[in-house]
């Protein structure tokens, strides 16, 4: 596990964050239009003691920046919170809304952006100055074995996060990269409704990713002697 040393710790923006002003103008912006709507950072989701943490892009416009929970609401959390299911990491029905009462076992997901960006593009330095809070947010991981980075912008915001060089591990759908004694990073491809509808993600694919990332925390806890939860069931 990799420690960072910081003066004041903050894994998660408050509601009202400003680092990004181009971001926080636009939550303004769908604040005026959809009141109703969460409309601010959205934040981690799942528990604390987690081995596993899924790490997205950023929030979509009518998916977790509208319901306030990552990766729901729109296709890109039907099929992940459909595998996270299959493969044990999720307890609960998913319902597509924040109080639909599913939860996650030994699992958190997160996004290296946590504010939704204009055409779901965020600028590299949106992605610099975002990345603290997934710093944080690994470092407050204590039993954090696996991060599984969707795409490739998020592979390279978990790498900074972790303090290595873009260039030190190449994304590549299905690979993991040792990237610390005790951490490895897992790769796929983004679960968005553009890569599945182009089959550059199949389910299957999907699946096979998850599959990997479930032995390697079985054999983990297994060496270590332990009695897992999730993948390990």
């Amino acid at each position: 596990m990799i420690i960072v040393n910081q003066d004041k710790a903050a894994a998660e923006p408050p509601h009202d964050c400003t680092v990004c002003a181009r971001l926080s103008e636009f939550r303004a912006v769908n604040a005026r239009a959809h009141p109703d709507w969460f409309n601010g950072p959205v934040p981690s989701f799942g528990s604390s003691d987690a081995a596993l943490l899924i790490v997205g892009l950023a929030p979509g416009l009518q998916g977790a920046n509208k319901t306030g929970r990552p990766f729901t609401g729109d296709y890109a959390g039907d099929l992940l919170y459909a595998t996270l299911g299959k493969f044990g990491f999720s307890a609960g029905r998913y319902g597509g809304h924040a109080g639909d009462g599913l939860q996650l076992r030994n699992c958190m997901i997160t996004n290296a952006v946590r504010c939704v960006p204009p055409q779901n593009k965020p600028t590299t330095q949106e992605s610099k100055l975002c990345g603290r809070f997934l710093t944080f947010r690994i470092a407050e991981l204590p039993c954090l074995q696996v991060v599984l980075a969707l795409g490739r912008i998020a592979h390279d915001s978990t790498l900074v996060a972790l303090g290595h060089r873009k260039s030190s591990f190449k994304f590549a759908h299905g690979a993991a990269h040792e990237v610390s004694e005790d951490l490895t990073l897992f790769d796929s491809y983004h679960c968005s409704r553009y890569n599945t509808n182009t089959r550059r993600l199949t389910p299957e694919m999907f699946e096979d990713v998850f599959a990997g990332i479930s032995r390697y925390i079985a054999a983990r806890q297994s060496a270590a002697g332990t009695t897992g939860r999730g993948a390990s069931q």
